[in-house]
């Protein structure tokens, strides 16, 4: 009988390097948030160098001394690789590898890569396919003219197509195929969006740094069942949930791709229709890790990403989540939104208040009516249980008082005056 072979994908064993232009720069934490994404990605990190320059070497990423003696670590570690904290230029990345003899990645091809792993939708394989496709598409490296294609007969005489060429052809007719099938998909989200706005039940984008405990926070609200993991993007696909609020009026709930500093802008263009959640959103539910010491950093990407996502004009509650890690809890304040409070959304702990404060802030978006319907016109207050917050409900000799707070298109329809 032959042997068994039990074949398993060998780690990755990688040595991460980041540059520190100026005092203010946090490359550090930076380096420690690369860390976490090599994990996530299967990765084991043996080192971080930092290197002080005043720019970045337009061709080697780092300087010559730099190099040499990330060279001979490497080689001492036993390191298969480096990761360098920012995404790298065709030019740097080949130069590097030339000067190194190792494989060099960049933050950009690992989030790709964790992408390519978490996503399990149709449309979020395309989107990270897509994503990829346009990373590799710049990266091509010339080849010599000995792997020409060759043929014979008439218009196939010459040097032929290099396969360089041919790579770049076939990227670009993916490309477009993808580009092509996502439109598809936009059109149903659209439509998606449409009839949801024809129902007037308000759509609330949970938004957030990735790993401040989004789905939790959904599945701590309705039960969703969405991959709960202490990891960067455990979860990628967004999801919509039915809420029903204290009051009774139901909304819904969409969980968004997580944020995260240096984003890939071809993960910015590749999840835009999946991202413009947010953009479409009645409200945005900002949910924030308390417990990260780099919290204050991580709120201003969040909106650094909302305004380039141009998401500037929703009402906005935040959500100072995992108050059950912080040690010296503190007066936590974020002055871009309209309101704040703390939970803990794996303890369920305050999402009654949430629940509140949700409430509250819709109901600055809608309009009071205090009017008596005749019986005759009874049909006209089964939209307003249905899509406002009723208050007071009584029947009279004349007809039915009621007292509730209705969405401004539904006050239109209901022709009152």
């Amino acid at each position: 009988m032959g042997n068994l072979y039990e074949i398993k994908d060998e780690q990755e064993r990688v040595i991460l390097v980041g540059i520190c232009l100026n005092e203010q720069d946090d490359t550090q934490a930076s380096l420690q948030e690369l860390k976490e994404l090599v994990k996530t990605a299967g990765g084991f990190c043996l080192a971080t160098v930092i290197q002080n320059r005043e720019a970045i070497h337009p061709g080697t990423y780092l300087g010559k001394g730099k190099i040499e003696e990330l060279r001979e670590m490497a080689e001492h570690l036993g390191a298969t690789g480096i990761v360098c904290d920012d995404e790298l230029s065709p030019a740097q990345l080949t130069n590097l590898e030339d000067a190194l003899q190792i494989k060099v990645m960049d933050r950009t091809l690992v989030i790709l890569d964790i992408f390519a792993a978490h996503a399990s939708t149709s449309e979020g394989k395309i989107q990270v396919e897509l994503a990829q496709l346009r990373y590799r598409s710049t990266r091509l490296i010339g080849l010599r003219n000995s792997l020409s294609r060759l043929g014979g007969g008439i218009g196939t005489r010459g040097p032929g197509e290099k396969k360089l060429e041919i790579d770049r052809r076939l990227i670009h007719e993916r490309i477009s195929q993808l580009n092509k099938e996502l439109n598809e998909i936009k059109s149903h989200r659209e439509i998606a969006r449409q009839q949801r706005s024809r129902t007037q039940i308000p759509v609330l984008a949970i938004v957030g740094y990735t790993n401040a405990g989004k789905s939790t926070l959904l599945n701590a609200l309705t039960d969703a069942g969405v991959l709960e993991q202490d990891m960067l993007f455990a979860t990628l696909d967004p999801i919509t949930r039915t809420y029903t609020l204290p009051s009774g009026q139901k909304v819904l709930l969409t969980d968004t791709v997580g944020f995260i500093r240096k984003l890939p802008h071809h993960l910015v263009e590749a999840f835009r229709s999946t991202l413009e959640e947010a953009k479409y959103a009645d409200l945005i539910l900002h949910v924030v890790d308390a417990s990260n010491p780099q919290m204050d950093l991580q709120i201003h990407t969040v909106y650094e990403t909302l305004t380039h996502l141009k998401v500037g004009d929703k009402p906005i509650i935040t959500v100072f989540n995992k108050q059950d890690l912080v040690n010296t809890p503190e007066i936590l304040r974020d002055f871009k939104a309209d309101k704040t409070l703390s939970i803990s959304a794996k303890h369920k702990i305050g999402l009654e208040q949430l629940a509140e404060t949700i409430e509250e802030v819709l109901r600055e978006q809608k309009i009071f009516i205090d009017y008596t319907f005749s019986y005759n016109d009874a049909g006209k207050i089964q939209p307003i249980r249905k899509f406002g917050q009723l208050l007071k409900e009584e029947y009279l000799t004349e007809g039915i008082h009621i007292e509730a707070y209705i969405p401004s298109e539904l006050y239109g329809k209901l022709e009152l005056f």
